[in-house]
């Protein structure tokens, strides 16, 4: 059986005292939460703080993004060596807002993928569509393109070693929701797209729901058989919200 996972990814938000308070307020909540992993993916300047706080809890931590490079004269990135010497387990590659404000491609999101798979990283692959493709009905067309950026270049080996993501765009910080239905539609296609290439890989690889899963639609999303937990945005920056979506997953 797959153990869910619920992720926070924080965007570019908080202070430094609002951190504190945060990463304490999810650490005292964790009592009740029995069933799914969990993790926290902070701006890069307070993985630091995440770290020295979370450090010997049940609670992960990571980076919202990684380089493809190593090291070198790359103003502004972090490489993934840097998110493993502060004890990141996770690391989110190809969200939507990289794919749309900063331009990466399917073939860069599949090269970041392999960079953290290769430093121990365990990378949150992110798949979805926007309002317009979803509307044109390409929404298998376009998460099976970018499924296939790292099954073809990669294999189902190394699509295994990660968790996928789906988050239609159209859902995110928008107030909109996909259905269960709607979520769980495009989980078994992923499921089945991968299944295609290797069926035990399928079979055990988690993929969450990333559209705006709130405290009071995560039970029905994750009661769904393909849906594994959650990719969680705004909802993760107050802990008693984010504590209720792992609660959630006590099923």
């Amino acid at each position: 059986m797959r153990q869910p996972l619920v992720a926070g990814n924080w965007k570019m938000n908080g202070s430094r005292a609002g951190v504190v308070d945060l990463l304490d307020g999810i650490k005292a909540g964790m009592g009740d939460v029995n069933a799914a992993e969990v993790a926290v993916c902070p701006p890069f300047v307070f993985i630091p703080e995440a770290a020295a706080r979370l450090q010997g809890t049940a609670v992960a931590w990571g980076g919202q993004n990684l380089s493809t490079h190593g090291s070198g004269a790359y103003t502004g990135e972090v490489a993934a060596s840097m998110l493993t010497d502060f004890g990141c387990k996770y690391v989110i590659v190809g969200h939507s807002e990289r794919r749309t404000l900063y331009g990466e491609d399917d073939a860069v999101v599949a090269e970041k993928f392999e960079v953290a798979r290769k430093a121990g990283l365990v990378p949150i692959f992110c798949v979805g569509e926007t309002l317009e493709e979803r509307e044109a009905g390409a929404t298998e067309a376009v998460v099976a393109r970018q499924l296939d950026a790292v099954l073809d270049r990669f294999g189902a080996q190394a699509l295994g070693a990660g968790v996928i993501a789906y988050e239609p765009v159209w859902a995110i910080g928008t107030g909109r929701t996909a259905t269960p239905e709607q979520a769980q539609d495009v989980h078994a296609f992923i499921r089945g797209r991968v299944a295609a290439k290797d069926a035990a890989v399928a079979a055990g690889v988690r993929i969450l729901y990333g559209g705006s899963m709130k405290p009071d639609n995560a039970v029905e999303l994750m009661a769904k058989a393909d849906i594994d937990g959650g990719l969680i945005g705004g909802a993760s920056l107050k802990a008693s919200d984010f504590l209720a979506i792992c609660r959630a997953a006590n099923r």
